[in-house]
């Protein structure tokens, strides 16, 4: 037997803090080699600018053993559709049998706001109250949410080129509740977004800097989770080069994220500035921030890590409460 699992099914199964305690533990595996994660293979869908990943991974020491496949369409919000689309395949880590087969699009934004709530615990002043999100689509509504489960966000600031999708984070987002303050404000540019804010979360698909290192005040923290590609670009070069960088995994990044890779391929920082992974630091085998003024930046591209853990996190809420409908193959 198979059981599937809808978008409703695992919103209810996994709140957020359970998804940052369950990434936290499976970076931990990562950066310890206890995981067998491919770098991910990205299939170029060029008509409509869109990309097809394919990402599997197993953890040895948990027992979790899947892949996702993920589309990335940039497009999609002209027709009204979402620009990501997913799927989660659980196997038995014993036999290899299909478990699950599991909605991705909201477990993808569930994993990056819980990676992005992992590094902020771990990275960002214990004193960070305002918090800006750059790009109002549903990975920043995550991004908001995990920020707010580690963090005692009293601010948040929006910013978004399309004014409508940043008017519609605000109606839902603030209403939202919870660790979710009501206080959302749209902002009318970058740098007003920037300039007050103790974290920033970019989650775009842009190919330039989403705003200007000279907007960023001392000991801010920046979660950089929108740039996948050797071309696309969301924090500038000049914030990178001076900040204290944290990766989710070096490998991935060295191979993707262009973030960091142009920087690197422009002679303004070495691959030894990026050799720290979240697991690491979460482990305690290597430091986050070392000074109340230092700039921290956690670059994620996104590891199959994530989706696997959260995923069997779910397959188990979802047995314990009944979710899901149950088809033999």
């Amino acid at each position: 037997m198979i059981r599937i699992l809808s978008r409703q099914d695992v919103q209810r199964a996994v709140t957020m803090a359970e998804a940052i305690d369950t990434v936290q533990a499976a970076y931990i595996q990562l950066s310890q080699g206890e995981a067998t994660v491919p770098v991910r293979l990205a299939l170029q869908v060029p008509q409509q600018d869109g990309v097809v990943l394919y990402m599997p991974a197993y953890l040895s020491r948990s027992s979790g053993l899947g892949a996702k496949i993920v589309t990335i369409f940039p497009h999609n919000p002209e027709m009204g559709l979402p620009t990501i689309y997913a799927l989660v395949v659980v196997n038995d880590a014993r036999t290899g049998a299909p478990m699950a087969v599991i909605e991705g699009g909201y477990l993808t934004a569930l994993r990056t706001g819980a990676a992005s709530g992992v590094a902020t615990r771990l990275l960002a002043r214990p004193d960070a109250h305002v918090v800006a999100i750059f790009g109002a689509g549903a990975q920043g509504r995550a991004q908001l949410e995990g920020v707010c489960a580690v963090r005692d966000i009293r601010q948040v600031w929006v910013y978004d080129r399309n004014a409508q999708a940043a008017q519609r984070f605000v109606a839902e987002m603030s209403v939202r509740g919870g660790r979710i303050p009501a206080e959302i404000r749209i902002a009318s540019s970058p740098r007003e977004a920037a300039r007050d804010a103790d974290i920033i979360c970019t989650a775009t698909t842009s190919k330039t800097p989403v705003f200007e290192d000279a907007d960023l005040k001392p000991g801010v923290h920046i979660n950089g989770i929108g740039a996948f590609t050797h071309e696309m670009q969301e924090v500038p070069a000049e914030t990178v080069q001076r900040a204290r960088v944290v990766v989710d995994n070096v490998a991935a990044c060295l191979a993707e994220a262009g973030d960091l890779i142009i920087p690197l391929n422009q002679g303004l920082i070495t691959r030894d500035h990026f050799a720290t992974e979240i697991g690491q630091v979460a482990a305690g085998i290597r430091p986050g921030r070392t000074d109340a003024h230092q700039i921290t930046f956690f670059k994620s591209v996104g590891n199959a890590v994530q989706d696997i853990s959260v995923a069997q996190l779910i397959l188990q809420r979802a047995a314990e409460l009944g979710l899901g409908t149950e088809v033999e193959l």
